[in-house]
């Protein structure tokens, strides 16, 4: 039996930036519910941003770097007569910026010696200009699905 569809709760904008994406990455970037914490790392990022890229909206930026490390294909286990297939599927839109999101924070995270709001801003920066971990990730995943191609008639 199916399980009952979840409603969506809709996320308050960002107070700053007006935007509901920093909420969501304020939410991701946080650990242990310190939410300030969270805010003062993606705040500061952000201000690092306009400095480094002489930019009035980081926002832009954040925006290009999210698109640059979305990911439109990716490979699924499928389990088929006894044996595992890496099948290819299309990435949904929801999934595909929590992946964009998750990616970025991993990158800056694996970074060491800096503080996280320069980890950030360098990820995020990077990101935008189509360089750095997050992007890598992106295009391993792209071939990885590419590779794989042969078992797409398995796609459910």
């Amino acid at each position: 039996m199916r399980r009952k569809i979840r409603v969506k709760r809709n996320l308050a904008t960002d107070p700053v930036y007006n935007s509901v994406k920093v909420t969501k990455f304020v939410n991701y970037i946080m650990e242990r519910g310190k939410k300030n914490a969270a805010r003062k790392v993606v705040y500061g990022a952000f201000e690092t941003i306009k400095e480094k890229a002489k930019t009035e909206n980081p926002i832009e930026i954040f925006d290009t770097a999210l698109k640059n490390t979305a990911p439109n294909m990716e490979v699924r286990s499928r389990r088929v007569g006894g044996a595992n297939y890496q099948v290819p599927v299309e990435v949904r839109p929801e999934r595909r910026a929590a992946l964009s999101m998750k990616w970025i924070i991993i990158a800056a995270r694996a970074k060491k010696g800096k503080p996280m709001h320069l980890k950030l801003a360098d990820e995020i920066i990077a990101a935008s200009k189509g360089e750095g971990d997050a992007v890598k990730k992106r295009e391993n995943t792209h071939k990885m699905a590419e590779a794989n191609k042969a078992f797409a008639h398995f796609a459910w």
